[in-house]
C-alpha cells in the first residue's frame, strides 16, 4: 500500500520479555521480529495473553523491573537501540517522538487535573512552551480530535467527560508533539460502534496529516481490516503469521489465524455459523511441548506436538507452522489451505 520505499521508523529484532515469579519464568514475549515504516499501520492481533500489550510496553521501556525484564533483542527507533538508551533519554522520547494510547483512559488520565492541563504539560515539557501558549495548543488539540466546545472541555476533569471524549483526550495527548511513532493499544475497547468508527477515522486522518507510523494493537479483526497495512498475528508470545492485510483476509495461512477469522461475525453469516477456537490459550508458565497451538489445532500431527516450528519466510509473508515445511507429514498444506479458504469464502 505504497510503503515499500518509505523509511523504516522502528525495527524490533528477537525481542524477549520475561517475567520471573519464584522459580517460574514466564516468557510473555519470546523472540519477536517486525518493523514499521513511516506512514504505515502495522496491526498486532491475538487473544488476551498472547503478548501484544507486553510487546508495546517493551517498546516504550515501561516494563516493571522486577518482576519483568527485557532479556534479549533490539528495539531500533530510527537506527538507535532504545534498550541502550538512558531512563532520562526515554523520558524525553516518550510522548514526544514515540507516544502511546493506553487501553483505559480513566486509569491513564490524572483524575485531579483538568484534561487541558494534562495535554498542556506535554507542550511545556517537550517543546518548552510558556504556560499560556501550552494551554492554547492544548485547546487546539482538543478541537483537532473533534471535541465540541474545546475551551470549556479543557477546563473539565476526566470524570466529567464521556468514555468517547476521554479516549479522544488520550489521542490528543498522544499526538500533541506530533510523534513519529504512535502505539495504540486497544484504542476503541469498550466504546460503542459509532464512537469506535469515529475514533478510527480520526486516527486515520491524523496519520495522513502527520505521516505518523502506527502500531495498532487489537483483538478485533474488523479494526484490522479497516486500519492496517500489514498484520502480525501473535500467539503465546510469538508471531505466528506476518503478512499484508489483504493476504491475511483472503488467504490466511496459520490455523490460528484461520480460526480467528472464522469467529468474526459478518453481515452475510448466520450466528450459528460462527466457530469458536476450541480450548484456551495455555498458561505462559506451562506451555505445551512443540507448537504452542498444537492442542487447539485441527491439523496437528506428532511433529507439531514434539518440535516447535520455525518462522518460515516466503517473500514478505511469514508463517510459523509445520504445514508449510518439507517436514510436514500430515495432509498436504495446499489442500488444507484451499479447504480453509473455501470455508472462509462461504
Amino acid at each position: 500500500m505504497g510503503t515499500e520505499h518509505k523509511e523504516t521508523i522502528l525495527e524490533v529484532k528477537n525481542l524477549k520479555t520475561h517475567f520471573f515469579s519464584g522459580k517460574k519464568v514466564i516468557k510473555a514475549v519470546d523472540g519477536v521480529d517486525f518493523d514499521v515504516k513511516r506512514g504505515e499501520t502495522l496491526g498486532i492481533v491475538g487473544e488476551s495473553g498472547s503478548g501484544k500489550s507486553i510487546t508495546s510496553l517493551s517498546i516504550m521501556r515501561l516494563i516493571a523491573e522486577p518482576p519483568g525484564k527485557i532479556v534479549d533483542g533490539e528495539i531500533n527507533f530510527k537506527g538507535k537501540n532504545l534498550l541502550s538508551e538512558t531512563e532520562e533519554g526515554m523520558r524525553q522520547m516518550r510522548g514526544n517522538k514515540i507516544s502511546m494510547i493506553f487501553q483505559e483512559p480513566m486509569t491513564s488520565l490524572n483524575p485531579v487535573y483538568s484534561v487541558g492541563e494534562q495535554i498542556a504539560e506535554a507542550f511545556r515539557i517537550h517543546q518548552k512552551l510558556p504556560k499560556k501558549e501550552a494551554w492554547q495548543r492544548a485547546v487546539e488539540m482538543l478541537r483537532l480530535v473533534g471535541i465540541p466546545s474545546p475551551e470549556k472541555r479543557a477546563k473539565q476533569e476526566p470524570h466529567e467527560l464521556s468514555g468517547g471524549m476521554r479516549q479522544r483526550v488520550m489521542i490528543a495527548m498522544a499526538l500533541a508533539c506530533k510523534p513519529e511513532l504512535l502505539i495504540a493499544d486497544e484504542p476503541t475497547t469498550a466504546l460503542d460502534v459509532t464512537i469506535q468508527a469515529q475514533i478510527l477515522d480520526l486516527l486515520k486522518n491524523l496519520q495522513e496529516q502527520l505521516g505518523t507510523a502506527v502500531i495498532m494493537i487489537t483483538h478485533d479483526m474488523g479494526v484490522v481490516s479497516e486500519t492496517c497495512d500489514r498484520v502480525a498475528v501473535m500467539y503465546c508470545g510469538k508471531i505466528v503469521e506476518h503478512t499484508d492485510v489483504d493476504s491475511l483476509f483472503e488467504n490466511p495461512k496459520h490455523p490460528y489465524t484461520q480460526g480467528l477469522l472464522r469467529s468474526i461475525p459478518a453481515v452475510d453469516r448466520d450466528v450459528e455459523e460462527l466457530e469458536a477456537i476450541p480450548g484456551t490459550v495455555p498458561s505462559p508458565d506451562n506451555l505445551p511441548k512443540g507448537c504452542s497451538f498444537a492442542p487447539r489445532c485441527p491439523f496437528a500431527t506428532d511433529l507439531c506436538r514434539t518440535e516447535e516450528p520455525d518462522l518460515l519466510i516466503d517473500n514478505d509473508d511469514k508463517v510459523r507452522c509445520w504445514m508449510y515445511s518439507e517436514r510436514w507429514n500430515g495432509p498436504a498444506a495446499k489442500e488444507v489451505a484451499a479447504d480453509v479458504s473455501h470455508a472462509n469464502a462461504n
